[in-house]
């Protein structure tokens, strides 16, 4: 696969908006025109952005302290941006490898360069649609144990699918190539479709999201459900993710637009 790919600013990048949520600057005026159309329909966006990072690194924090998981596959990266997932699992277990795949030409270029130094971390360029590659890659292959337990984390990325059942395939295969004990970390964009509120405002930000390199589709939870097919769920389930073992009590009236993306953590049994 190529390791030139050029970088096209004339099209909004999701991992290029994403880092503008964020507060990155790894980013140009088309991803910040599809960000602001989403603060439009809801000013609460940038708040759900930084939900979404609190979760990934509660879940890594977790799969390494309590879990004792030492070994990871990030699907789908992004550009780096504070607290990325080796980070926070290094922190807490120095020896603790981890395998970032991407092929956003952008996130390519920096991931490279923020891990040349590390070398219990490595960066390939792959498409997440293809289980195969991701596994099966010369920089994977003998660097994983696929003997002992793997946290996979599918971070907002399998709703880049459209259809359902080549979502629920795709999760089958990477299901498959894990060892027994590993876990999966899956969060996902979600629509109720019941005419509510957050029904009206996930139809606006999938809308704004067409312009992007990336299908992005909003499911019902039901549906959601079926990507953990064969997998035992880690309390609390499938939720909203500042509901995910939340570090205090909620409290307060919660934006509506907090329920738009879910999450959860499942084991392979």
């Amino acid at each position: 696969m190529s390791h030139e790919l050029p970088i096209d600013t004339t099209k909004p990048s999701i991992a290029r908006v994403y880092d503008f949520a964020l507060g990155g600057k790894d980013n140009f005026e088309v991803d910040r025109a599809v960000f602001n159309k989403m603060i439009g329909i809801d000013p609460n966006m940038p708040t759900v952005a930084r939900l979404h990072r609190d979760w990934s690194r509660k879940v890594t924090r977790w799969l390494t302290e309590s879990v004792g998981i030492d070994q990871f596959v990030d699907c789908g990266s992004g550009l780096p941006t504070m607290d990325n997932t080796h980070e926070v699992a290094q922190r807490s277990n120095p020896e603790a490898l981890v395998v970032y795949v991407d092929n956003d030409p952008t996130v390519i270029a920096h991931g490279r360069a923020l891990l040349e130094d590390n070398d219990r971390t490595v960066f390939i360029d792959a498409d997440l649609r293809d289980p195969d590659a991701v596994f099966l890659h010369d920089r994977v292959h003998g660097f994983l144990d696929m003997e002992r337990p793997i946290g996979l984390i599918q971070g907002a990325t399998i709703h880049h699918i459209s259809d359902l059942a080549e979502q629920q395939a795709l999760m089958r295969r990477y299901v498959d190539y894990l060892p027994s004990g590993s876990y999966v970390a899956l969060t996902h964009v979600h629509n109720p479709r019941d005419g509510s509120e957050l029904d009206r405002m996930a139809s606006g930000i999938e809308e704004a999201y067409r312009t992007t390199n990336a299908t992005t589709r909003f499911k019902t939870y039901d549906e959601i459900l079926t990507l953990f097919d064969g997998l035992e769920f880690v309390d609390p389930g499938l939720v909203p993710l500042h509901r995910w073992w939340p570090g205090g009590p909620l409290t307060g009236k919660e934006p509506t637009i907090y329920g738009m993306v879910i999450g959860g953590i499942a084991r392979k049994p």
